[in-house]
């Protein structure tokens, strides 16, 4: 590694990857640093995502498409279920392979990519982040940069180094288990699969994401406070759903955490600083998805840096375009879909099942269809709706 360098983007996911792709695109001399020993390791998703959005930054490949997606079902508690087409509308991933390609293109656009490379700290010049400390293959460095991307995750230390406050109160947190289990026997295979009610996943929901039909991602995400009431985590609420469900099915891996859902606009830039994905709560607040935001923030955040290095200026208001553009194109979504969530998830099962019985006869569903059946009992859903559709989400 050089002692310096236009840009360092810390962590190699998804968001972190397309930023230094971009960033090298445009010029800039780019390091990117992922402190595990390979990109992709391990799967923390249930790797689903929408085909056109993943189109914007990459076209698919079947060396990491595991599965075409052309339906899903929305499952009540009671087992009735309204299916929604949606014909090749989403994609499921192999995570591993994926990310080590988004990795690949950075590097083929000239950005430098390291592996085993740890950041421990950040440089400062007062407080203008300036560049990180390194361990990388048992040596320290220090690299200097004009602009520091951070793509670490929700537990990034690297923001708060450098003087921005990323914690999250436990109400704001989807606790989450996955389980990627074999003997499945699915059908329909193209199909993902989301249950709701109180036994599949309190104050959240349960999914089935398939790889193929003896393989599926299998999980949840529940209110923290499910937990903190009566000692029972994720893991646990998903291990007492395959035992009823797939008694007979294997679990072949397993990985829990949390996922931000606060939906609340904050600061994701500071001098020198740019904050993208997980580490800036960019993750859908009603589903929890957050691959293609995390894309979209990385490629965002390197042409506004392109920008400010031509202008000679990373300082706090310069690199406060960042901010500004992530929210007017996705993030101003984040409050009405969070009022939807939260209107959602306090429906009970009573309600639940009704809403599938009135839409379980009716064929070629779309995702409007159940919204305006909802309104008609929930009518506070209209106006998150209605801000939804005014930014061009239907």
């Amino acid at each position: 590694m050089k002692s310096a360098y236009d840009v360092i983007v810390v962590g190699a996911g998804p968001g972190g990857s397309t930023a230094a792709r971009y960033a090298a695109e445009l010029g800039l001399d780019t390091l990117l640093l992922e402190k595990r020993q390979e990109v992709g390791a391990p799967v923390r998703c249930a790797e689903g995502i929408g085909t056109q959005t993943m189109k914007r930054f990459i076209e698919p490949d079947p060396s990491w498409v595991a599965l075409v997606i052309n339906r899903c079902r929305l499952i009540a508690p009671n087992g009735k279920y309204v299916e929604i087409e949606a014909p090749g509308e989403g994609l499921i991933l192999e995570r591993k392979i994926f990310d080590r390609r988004l990795a690949e293109l950075a590097a083929e656009k000239g950005a430098d990519v390291r592996c085993k490379a740890r950041v421990t700290s950040v440089l400062k010049d007062g407080d203008a982040v300036t560049g990180v400390e390194v361990k990388h293959l048992g040596k320290d460095y220090k690299i200097h940069a004009k602009i520091v991307i951070a793509a670490d995750g929700v537990e990034s230390q690297v923001a708060r180094w450098g003087g921005v406050n990323t914690t999250v109160k436990l109400v704001d947190l989807d606790a989450c288990a996955q389980f990627l289990v074999a003997g499945m026997n699915l059908d329909p295979v193209d199909c993902c699969y989301f249950y709701v009610g109180h036994d599949y996943a309190p104050g959240g929901y349960a999914w089935i994401f398939p790889k193929r039909s003896d393989l599926a991602n299998v999980g949840l995400g529940i209110t923290p406070l499910h937990t903190t009431k009566t000692g029972e985590t994720a893991a646990d609420v998903l291990h007492r759903w395959m035992a009823k469900e797939f008694p007979n099915a294997s679990i072949v891996s397993m990985v829990v955490g949390g996922i931000p859902i606060d939906g609340k606009p904050r600061q994701i830039s500071a001098s020198g600083l740019m904050i993208i994905g997980d580490a800036a709560h960019q993750a859908d607040p009603m589903t929890g998805g957050g691959i293609t935001n995390a894309m979209i923030a990385g490629q965002i955040a390197a042409q506004v840096g392109a920008k400010a290095m031509r202008a000679n200026d990373v300082s706090a208001d310069a690199l406060a375009e960042y901010d500004k553009r992530w929210h007017k194109e996705v993030g101003r979504a984040f409050k009405p879909l969070l009022s939807i969530r939260d209107e959602v998830m306090v429906y009970d099962d009573e309600f639940l099942n009704d809403l599938a019985g009135r839409l379980g006869d009716r064929p070629r569903l779309t995702v409007v269809d159940v919204f305006k059946t909802a309104v008609r009992t929930r009518p506070r859903l209209l106006w998150d709706l209605g801000q939804l559709a005014a930014m061009g989400w239907f």
